[in-house]
């Protein structure tokens, strides 16, 4: 079974979708556990899951488009301003994100 991460490229494509939105200023994409699926996407923004999941469909893969979401105000960044995802997937892990989820992509 594959660890947390190693999916990740297969995230980036809505990661870079999501930042094509025209209101999305930032937005990171991690894998995290999922029961049915081993791992699915978690995306983070500040615009609303109704808007960005309508955004996504047509432009991606349905399996890509996330069914959590987290909203925050700034996304954590390594020294070279990449986002980074270590420390999101860490803070998820803790707990410390609130997530929301919708069933449908």
């Amino acid at each position: 079974m594959p660890g947390p991460g190693l999916r990740e490229p297969r995230w980036e494509l809505a990661q870079n979708a999501l930042i094509n939105h025209p209101e999305v200023l930032e937005a990171a994409v991690i894998g995290v556990p999922d029961k049915q699926w081993d791992e699915r996407p978690l995306a983070g923004s500040r615009i609303t899951a109704d808007a960005l999941k309508a955004y996504l469909t047509g432009g991606v893969a349905k399996w890509w488009i996330p069914e959590r979401w987290a909203f925050i105000e700034d996304i954590p960044k390594t020294s070279v301003g990449k986002f980074d995802k270590k420390v999101l997937r860490a803070t998820h892990k803790k707990g410390a994100i609130e997530v929301h989820t919708t069933r449908e992509p």
